[in-house]
């Protein structure tokens, strides 16, 4: 039987593709453009249309599939989106479902991860969530045009520490659970980096790394919702829930270090300083 990736090549989709694939696995990589998958992937994969919006892409994704790796999509911002998908593994013989959630979560209702996670124990389908920190990437990524084009992290996290997970370190991770199913079946695994930082500290490696002189804007909730939606032209959805996420960030929800990464997989998870120099590229100006 194979193993089904939603998300597959997404930030954390590829690295949990990729390792399943080391470890012999047969995989479906779902997603909306399938050409982009097979560029991705080559042969080493089924690559099929799917879209968590249109159930006529169900079928095809789940034929001969007995595990699954559920990631929601950023622009789907109602947990209740997922729940036509996840009811329709509910009528098939899954035996483990790994959720992509969200370290805290379990005590945390305002993000829609909380409520996918229910709904999932709810049904009765097996389950392995894996509940990760801030992303290394979404430093990388999404806000790295600040740190490129102004020389300034800008995030609205206040003084609060992180304790950011690379995304392959993700991947590996999921990929150990879906490995073993029997093993894993209806666990949750909060899995962070080696360290907490916040985001001076953040701002402090950057600027090693790049011979500029990085800061953290720190700026309030307001004035980053605004930024994001005007300025970046980002969906308000997406932007909301990242203030949600920040939010929590302040309460200390983000900070606490697991040794749960090295239970699972044997070995170090990544530190950011490592990660950002790898990534530079990404920080450096045009």
């Amino acid at each position: 039987m194979k193993i089904l990736v939603t998300g597959a090549s997404g930030n954390v989709g590829t690295y949990v593709v990729r390792e399943l694939l080391k470890l012999g696995e047969q995989i479906v990589a779902a997603g909306t453009d399938t050409k982009k998958l097979k560029n991705m992937f080559g042969d080493a994969v089924d690559a099929v249309e799917f879209d968590f919006t249109n159930q006529n892409t169900y079928h095809n994704a789940l034929n001969n599939v007995d595990r699954v790796f559920l990631m929601r999509p950023p622009h789907l911002g109602k947990p209740q989106d997922l729940y036509p998908f996840i009811d329709a593994m509910k009528s098939r013989n899954i035996k483990l479902i790994s959720f992509l959630s969200l370290m805290g979560v379990e005590n945390n209702t305002i993000p829609p991860h909380h409520k996918i996670e229910k709904y999932i124990e709810s049904l009765g389908i097996p389950y392995a969530h894996i509940r990760p920190g801030f992303f290394m990437q979404n430093v990388s990524g999404i806000h790295s045009v600040e740190v490129r084009e102004c020389d300034k992290i800008f995030v609205p996290a206040g003084k609060s520490k992180t304790s950011f997970i690379d995304a392959s370190d993700i991947g590996l991770s999921i990929a150990t659970i879906l490995h073993e199913p029997e093993k894993y079946r209806n666990t949750a695994h909060t899995i962070t980096g080696p360290e907490a930082l916040d985001y001076y500290q953040v701002a402090e490696i950057l600027s090693k790394i790049t011979g500029r002189k990085i800061t953290y804007a720190k700026p309030g909730y307001l004035r980053y919702r605004s930024y994001y939606i005007k300025k970046r032209g980002l969906d308000k959805s997406y932007v909301n829930v990242t203030v949600a996420l920040y939010f929590m960030t302040r309460l200390g929800t983000a900070k606490d270090v697991t040794e749960e990464f090295y239970k699972l997989t044997g070995k170090k998870p990544r530190t950011f300083e490592d990660f950002a120099k790898e990534n530079k590229i990404a920080f450096m100006k045009k």
